[in-house]
């Protein structure tokens, strides 16, 4: 196995996830719910997420392909997009969601912590195109090692956040991260888009 490949999904995967997202939203939800409660909701947020992925691994191109017709270079420019304006959510606002504070545990670990802020747009269309570049094992490895890390991060989001608070560094991680997400937005743009240039020319 490839050290060096799987490094770079590992670390692809992970600015994807972004950790410091999570951080900062479980640490938003700490007067709303205990210790235990978000506990629950990290790792059933986490496991879900785990499903989609791997769902999307092995059936994405032929969800795209077949079911939907929908092109790769398409979804990946929509993505893109999605990803971009997010990120300049983050990066104006400095915070990527807002959460409603009557809003159930249930209802959090599946939408919208699992999906889309663990296994969103971006996430899902590296998992479908990964492989190719990776192999199937190296980025099934990675979206474990990504995953869990972030998990890890969430299980102690109150310790990590009340450092970044205690330093003033909560607002500005969550801007700069959303610079991040942004630029990742745009590169999955240019990347589509040049996957799509590169599909008229074969013709």
């Amino acid at each position: 196995m490839d050290v060096q490949l799987l490094i770079g999904s590992f670390v692809a995967l992970l600015a994807l996830i972004n950790p410091i997202q999570k951080i900062f939203v479980i640490t938003s939800l700490q007067n709303q719910f205990t210790d235990k409660e978000l506990r629950y909701l990290s790792a059933k947020s986490t496991l879900t997420a785990l499903i989609i992925l791997i769902f999307f691994l092995f059936l994405g191109h032929l969800i795209f392909n077949y079911v939907f017709h929908i092109q790769l270079y398409a979804f990946q420019v929509t993505c893109g997009v999605v990803l971009f304006y997010n990120g300049v959510t983050g990066l104006q606002k400095g915070a990527f969601l807002q959460v409603d504070q009557n809003i159930k545990l249930s209802d959090l670990s599946a939408v919208p912590i699992a999906m889309p802020m663990i296994a969103g747009p971006a996430t899902i269309t590296a998992v479908v195109t990964f492989p190719a570049h990776y192999g199937k094992p190296i980025t099934i490895i990675a979206i474990i090692l990504a995953l869990s890390t972030n998990l890890l991060l969430m299980l102690f989001a109150k310790n990590i956040g009340r450092l970044f608070s205690k330093f003033n560094l909560m607002n500005a991680l969550t801007r700069i991260t959303g610079l991040i997400v942004a630029t990742i937005g745009v590169q999955m743009v240019f990347t589509g888009i040049t996957n799509f240039i590169g599909t008229l020319v074969a013709k």
